[in-house]
Order: structure tokens, then C-alpha cells, then sequence
């Protein structure tokens, strides 16, 4: 007689089992690491750029920084010194975790080359924690010579000019430092656990490098402006993007993959004709279906398979219009501005003037759309999702700024949503869904379906956004651009109430 148990734990229980699991993994990740530091603290070629840019460039930087305030207070531009020396502090601090990026590359790829890599694979460590100990084993050498830079920098700037930065921007540097290591890294581990040769992942590398190399551009803009409120923002979307590249690194990694794949091969016209195929979602056998079996079967699964997507760009969308409400209240435009006499009759002589009406309104309108959506998916895909959620988000500022600043201005409401609402029923959702399948689209590279590699769950991503806008996306565009052309109008006239 057995005696059944519930497999429940208490919830304390349950902390404490996951905390030691995570004690656990990160014990036998800390051995790989221990065992990288110490090779590449044997390597004079990995230290002597390492203790080079650790402490002759933020000398050099102090040095110009000296010679900078000295000379604008010749013209008494003081606030340029102000706003250099915080810009130089950042790049004294990321010029030696550039050195991680190198380091991450050949974390997998360099040893597989060099016959190093089959031993410490057949250890008894799960790929989490390879992976996670190759990580921390790029991230740690590079970064303790970065917080040792700007320690340098910032006491010679002390000693120097007698400058002392505010202590919550240096915190903002040191964070941002860190977070953009852990980028950096953990995008460069994802490169060298799927390239076959150091060459691929050197060249690979580009696409880290490219878009890191706009991030310091744009905290150089905030660091000029002194926005530094702004450091924080950019400090989540760099954890946020860390979490997403950590989980694709370590779903993606197989070592059993790593050993057995030795060269890669691109096969562009095979990719297309499965792209294709996946598309049509043809039975196998052939079986015939009906038009509305495979609408119900693969359109509506299609759709059923954006949910989450949705939720997360509705959620977007309305965030949006609470942004442009907010602001609406800060910067206002004066009511002469918006409402002038005769609004209605100059509005519909530029309607006709743009050449928004009739069949060829329609195609501007309907090419105008799929234009942005297409850009918005093509961008998805470099972005894990977010520049096409950012695109439309854009409209709905937009819109809540509108509808506030006009009805303050003293315009009826109803003439507002006579403008609004007609053609939006249907382009509104369809821009969602739209906008929902790219991100589908951007994430597929994070958490592919089960038994299924990257590019498999990607290829399928593709084929269902390319389905879903070939028979419905498309099509559904066309009539709200027909309603926009032909309806809107009316709709506003009876509102305004024009004879």
C-alpha cells in the first residue's frame, strides 16, 4: 500500500531550493571563470592594452582636460569644461571593457580552434553553467580595469582642476559601465557559441559594435545637455537588453552543436523556398483543404500564436496616449494657433491639394502604412522587437497630445473622433497585429519552440507574419485606407455640421 504525498513544497521551501540552485550553478560557473582569469592573467598580450588604457589614457584625458578648462576660462565658457569632463569620465571608462568584447569572442570559437575547448566540455557542467562562467571569465579582467581608469581619472582631475563630479554621476558612469560590459559580453558569447572560426566571429562582432558605438553617442548628447536623469533610462533598457541576451545565450547553447558544426553554409535559395513553403502551410501528402479550413487552421492560428505580442503592444499603445496627455499639459499651443477661421473649408482644400482622394488617396494612404509597418518589422528584427513597438507608439503620443491641446483650444469633441475613429476601427488593430507579428519576430531569437534551433523558430516566426500579411494585414489596410478617403470625410462634414 503506497502512501500518496502532495508534491506541493511550502512556499519558504521553495525559496530555499531555488536560492541553492542558484548558489549551486553559480559555485561550478565560478571554477570556469577562476580557470579563465588565470589564463589570461599568464597572457602579457591580454594585460599590457588592459594596464595601458587602465592608466595612461585616463592620464592623457586628465592632461587634456587640464589644458580645456584652462583655456576656455580665457573666454569665460566655463560650462564647457563642465560638461567635457563628465563625457571624458564615460569614455575613460569604457575604453578597457572594449577589451571584454575580444575576450567573449574567443571564449568558445578561439578554443574550439585551438583543440582546448573538448575537455572542458566533457566535464560534468550543464550549459548554464559553462555559459555563465564564460561570461563573468570575459566581463571581470576588462572591468576591474575600468573602475581602476576612471579611480585614476577622477583623482587626477581632483589634484588637477580641483573638479569633484556629483556623486550620483558617478554611480550613473559606474553602472553604465557595467551594464554595457554585460551587453557587450553576453552578445559576443551568443556570437562565439554559434560561429565556426574566430574570423566569423570577428566579423560577426559588427553588429555589437555598430549599435554600442550609437549608445556613447547619444550619452555623449545627454552628457553635453546634462540630462542626466536620462543615464537611468538608458541604464534599464541596458539591463532589460542584458536579461534578454543571457536568456538567448543560454537557450542557444549546445555543446553537442558546438563540437559537430565545422563550417557554416548559406544557402539563400533553399531558405527561400522553405520560407515559402512554410508559408503556404501545405499538408503533408498534399491533402486538399478548403479556403476556409486553412484560414481557420493556419490564419487563425497564426493569430492565436501573437497573443502575448498583443497584450504587450496594447499595453504599449496605451502608455503612449497617457504620455502625449501628460504633455500636452506642459507644453501647450495657444488655441489661435489650431483653430482659425474657416478651418474646415482650408482643410478640405488641402485634402484635395495632397491628392488624398479617391482610388489614388487610397494607394498613397494604404502605401504610406504598409511603408511604416515594413520598416517597423524590418527593424524588429535587429532590435529583438522593440524599435517596432517605439514606431508605434509614436502615433498614439501623437494623438493624446492632439486631442488635448484641440480641446482646450475649444474644438467639439465629437469633431474630433468624426476624424479619428472611422477608418482607425480598422487601422488601429491591423497596425497592433501588424506590429505584434514583428515583435514575434525580433524575440523568436530568444526562445525558440521546443526541439526546434533558432533559425527554425525564426523561419517560422517569418512565414506566419508573411501569411498573416499576405491575407489579412494587407487587405485590411486597403479598406481603412478606403474609409479614410471616402468616409472620414463625411463623417467630419456631418460632425462640423457644414452646409
Amino acid at each position: 500500500m503506497s502512501v500518496v504525498t502532495s508534491s506541493v513544497e511550502p512556499s519558504g521551501a521553495g525559496l530555499r531550493h531555488g536560492w541553492h540552485l542558484v548558489c549551486w550553478n553559480m559555485s561550478r560557473a565560478l571554477i570556469v571563470t577562476r580557470r579563465e582569469v588565470l589564463d589570461m592573467l599568464r597572457d602579457w598580450r591580454i594585460l599590457a592594452p588592459i594596464l595601458f588604457l587602465t592608466l595612461i589614457f585616463p592620464t592623457i584625458a586628465n592632461w587634456g582636460a587640464g589644458r580645456m578648462v584652462r583655456w576656455v576660462e580665457q573666454f569665460g565658457a566655463q560650462i564647457v569644461a563642465e560638461r567635457l569632463i563628465p563625457f571624458l569620465l564615460m569614455v575613460v571608462g569604457f575604453f578597457p571593457i572594449t577589451f571584454s568584447l575580444i575576450i567573449a569572442l574567443e571564449s568558445f570559437v578561439g578554443e574550439k580552434e585551438r583543440h582546448s575547448l573538448e575537455p572542458l566540455l566533457a566535464t560534468p557542467l550543464t550549459n548554464t553553467q559553462l555559459y555563465i562562467g564564460k561570461t563573468l571569465s570575459s566581463t571581470v579582467p576588462p572591468l576591474i580595469g575600468s573602475l581602476l581608469g576612471i579611480t585614476v581619472y577622477l583623482v587626477g582631475v581632483y589634484f588637477n582642476v580641483d573638479y569633484r563630479p556629483p556623486l550620483v554621476l558617478v554611480v550613473q558612469v559606474i553602472l553604465l559601465t557595467i551594464a554595457q560590459a554585460l551587453v557587450m559580453v553576453s552578445g559576443a558569447v551568443v556570437i562565439s557559441s554559434q560561429a565556426t572560426s574566430v574570423r566569423a566571429a570577428n566579423l560577426l562582432a559588427s553588429f555589437i559594435i555598430i549599435p554600442m558605438a550609437f549608445l556613447i553617442q547619444l550619452e555623449a548628447m545627454v552628457m553635453f545637455w546634462a540630462q542626466y536623469g536620462t543615464l537611468w533610462w538608458i541604464l534599464f533598457g541596458l539591463l532589460v537588453l542584458d536579461v534578454v541576451l543571457v536568456r538567448m545565450g543560454e537557450r542557444s547553447f549546445n555543446r553537442e552543436e558546438l563540437l559537430g558544426r565545422e563550417i557554416d553554409e548559406l544557402n539563400l535559395l533553399a531558405g527561400v523556398r522553405r520560407w515559402w513553403a512554410l508559408t503556404l502551410a501545405r499538408r503533408e501528402g498534399g491533402a486538399r483543404r478548403t479556403v476556409w479550413q486553412w484560414y481557420r487552421e493556419e490564419v487563425f492560428a497564426a493569430l492565436w500564436r501573437l497573443r502575448l505580442p498583443v497584450v504587450l503592444v496594447v499595453g504599449a499603445c496605451v502608455a503612449a496616449y497617457g504620455i502625449g496627455v501628460r504633455y500636452a499639459d506642459i507644453y501647450t499651443i495657444p488655441p489661435e494657433v489650431l483653430l482659425v477661421e474657416g478651418w474646415y473649408d482650408r482643410f478640405m482644400e488641402v485634402l484635395a491639394a495632397s491628392g488624398l482622394r479617391g482610388p489614388v488617396g487610397v494607394l498613397l494612404i494604404t502605401a504610406q502604412n504598409v511603408r511604416t509597418l515594413g520598416i517597423a518589422s524590418l527593424l524588429a528584427v535587429f532590435t529583438l522587437g522593440i524599435a517596432a513597438v517605439l514606431i508605434i507608439m509614436i502615433p498614439f503620443v501623437l494623438v493624446g497630445y492632439l486631442v488635448v491641446q484641440m480641446t482646450a483650444a475649444g474644438m467639439a469633441p465629437a469633431v474630433l473622433w468624426a476624424a479619428l475613429i472611422p477608418h482607425s476601427l480598422i487601422e488601429i488593430p491591423t497596425a497592433v497585429l501588424a506590429t505584434a507579428a514583428a515583435v514575434r519576430l525580433g524575440i523568436s531569437v530568444m526562445s525558440s519552440p521546443p526541439g526546434k534551433t533558432i533559425g527554425e523558430g525564426w523561419m517560422e516566426a517569418l512565414a506566419d507574419a508573411t501569411r498573416l500579411w499576405l491575407t489579412m494585414f494587407l487587405p485590411l489596410l486597403v479598406v481603412a485606407a478606403a474609409v479614410e478617403v471616402y468616409v472620414t470625410p463625411l463623417v467630419i462634414h456631418l460632425a462640423v455640421g457644414s452646409p
